[in-house]
């Protein structure tokens, strides 16, 4: 079994319980490290600004307290590794249903019925349904 980092642990605190509930799961199975729990507005305006985000403050789930969305990443962080990110997003939204929990995948909006209508890809993000 894997183990958080302390700096993920911090992040992932700033999460509602129902993701931190999932993603404890997931790292069981895969090694994983949590970038992103809540958003202040100036983190958001930040993010808007860098492109890593389309939703100015405060209409991402990263804004809620606790948040409803997390970003994380398999690790080590291979940006280009698409498929690891498309397993963690399966691990995730999978581990989400068997809890009764509908997730949203940053790299299928439309809730995984395709990949590539995707406009805008953040794969590290999910989010509370």
């Amino acid at each position: 079994m894997y183990s958080f980092s302390n700096k993920s642990l911090e992040v992932l605190s700033t999460c509602d319980y129902r993701l931190r509930d999932i993603v404890t799961e997931v790292l069981k199975v895969m090694d994983i490290t949590v970038i992103c729990g809540h958003r202040s507005k100036e983190d958001q305006d930040k993010a808007v600004k860098e492109g890593n985000s389309k939703l100015v403050f405060p209409k991402s789930k990263h804004n809620t307290n606790p948040s409803l969305a997390i970003d994380l990443c398999p690790y080590p962080i291979d940006w280009k590794d698409r498929e690891r990110f498309v397993l963690l997003a399966g691990l995730i939204v999978g581990i989400g249903l068997s809890k009764g929990h509908v997730i949203r995948w940053g790299g299928a909006w439309d809730g995984l019925k395709t990949m590539k209508s995707n406009k805008f890809d953040d794969l590290p993000h999910f989010e509370i349904v």
